[in-house]
């Protein structure tokens, strides 16, 4: 039996991954660990959508609050982090729970990934940047188009840092990451896992995700935008790119109306949990659980994954 096992609950945005992940915590008195790559950032509380203090209810949780929003967090420093954590918590006799929506991160974590080869080159690096920086994102994802199709279909245009990587890639390999990334997909996991993806019917997320921008708005998004802004955290900084960030820096910066801003947050949110369901899909041995299959009923959605982490033989170890 695998004496290094980890439970995997993920799910589009706003499917209701918190209050769960807290519930199941709690059942299996471990911690959680956070494959958010927005609530790992500091002074960014609002707009990823963080775990307070409050909603934590006492369950620890690592890769939260870590970082200052001018530090460079990636899927190499995400999988050190995280596996860090995960040793802590067996070296407590605990099963790690590891929540959050960035699909990559989890794939990296869970099938120990090898960035090895992706090592940066310094001046390859900037070349790229500079093309970013004076033709736009959009022709440096038409570069990557040329080179790696499938890269380009599964990386945002937006999602400069990881276009820039996967150029890069190509440029010193001669091969697309995405047939690496292939190869890498296809190990075994070295973990025992249940992995977990919370779904629900389009039209009830696509209204969470509206309800949710709201709320945000409400809570003071725009001012919290604001401060970031005064702390000197422009859009070349990485985690302001980050949905509902970069949109609002825009109207700071006076090139779309408030009104507008929301709209493209609301509708861009709702194209990106589309992108992470069709990742999820992808991905082998998950385990699907549809909320309406459950009455909306958590208590029954807990009793399941229960059910299965036992099924499974994953806290027998402990």
């Amino acid at each position: 039996m695998n004496d290094k096992n980890v439970v995997i609950l993920t799910g589009p945005t706003a499917v209701g991954k918190t209050a769960l992940s807290i519930a199941l915590a709690k059942a299996l008195d471990t911690g959680i660990i956070s494959a958010d790559s927005m609530q790992v950032y500091k002074h960014m509380d609002i707009g990823s959508a963080k775990v307070t203090p409050e909603e934590m209810q006492g369950v620890p949780h690592a890769l939260v609050d870590v970082y200052e929003p001018g530090e460079e967090f990636h899927v190499v420093q995400f999988q050190h982090d995280a596996k860090a954590a995960m040793e802590r918590l067996w070296a407590q006799g605990r099963l790690p729970l590891v929540v959050g929506g960035t699909g990559f991160y989890i794939q990296a974590l869970l099938y120990d990934i090898d960035f090895t080869t992706e090592d940066a080159d310094r001046a390859l690096r900037e070349k790229y940047e500079n093309l970013a920086a004076t033709q736009g994102p959009d022709a440096l994802h038409e570069m990557l188009r040329t080179v790696d199709p499938q890269s380009a279909k599964d990386i945002h245009p937006n999602n400069v840092k990881r276009v820039i990587r996967a150029l890069e890639f190509y440029e010193k390999t001669g091969t697309p990451i995405s047939a690496h990334n292939e190869k890498e997909r296809a190990k075994k996991s070295p973990y025992g896992f249940a992995y977990f993806v919370l779904t629900d019917q389009r039209e009830r997320l696509y209204a969470r995700i509206d309800a949710r921008v709201d709320a945000m708005m409400a809570q003071g998004l725009l001012d919290e935008v604001r401060a970031l802004k005064e702390m000197g955290y422009t859009r070349d900084c990485v985690a302001m790119q980050g949905l509902g960030y970069k949109e609002l820096l825009a109207y700071l910066d006076g090139e779309c109306s408030l009104e507008e801003a929301v709209y493209i947050i609301k509708r861009d949110t709702r194209h990106f949990a589309k992108r992470q369901l069709t990742w999820f899909r992808r991905e082998r041995d998950v385990i699907w659980v549809d909320k309406s299959s459950f009455d909306y009923d958590d208590e029954k959605i807990l009793k399941y994954m229960l059910e299965e982490i036992e099924k499974r033989g994953l806290n027998e170890w402990k």
